[in-house]
């Protein structure tokens, strides 16, 4: 399948997880080249998964992040941090669609 240009990649999984238990979350997380210069961001809005982490790790708890915008919804942030556990965690990863 060949993707246009505002069309999202499909995300990685390392090969352990269960797809369907991580897809609730992941699937969340898109790669767009027309948002956020192709940066993860959450469900093709303009918030790139490292402004989530960025606030997660100022300290802001989770009812303040979503309190503050309220377009998040408690899963996007779970699926950022997800997502970054995914990055480091140096499991092999495949593509899934």
């Amino acid at each position: 399948m060949r993707l246009r240009q505002h069309d999202a990649k499909p995300i990685l999984f390392p090969d352990f997880l269960s797809v369907r238990a991580t897809m609730s979350h992941l699937q969340r997380i898109t790669l767009d080249p027309g948002i956020c210069h192709g940066k993860p961001c959450v469900r093709h809005m303009r918030w790139p998964v490292e402004v989530v982490l960025d606030m997660i790790a100022s300290g802001m708890s989770v009812d303040e992040i979503l309190a503050d915008h309220p377009e998040l919804e408690r899963d996007d942030v779970t699926a950022c941090l997800e997502y970054a556990r995914l990055l480091v965690s140096g499991e092999p990863t495949r593509r899934v669609a």
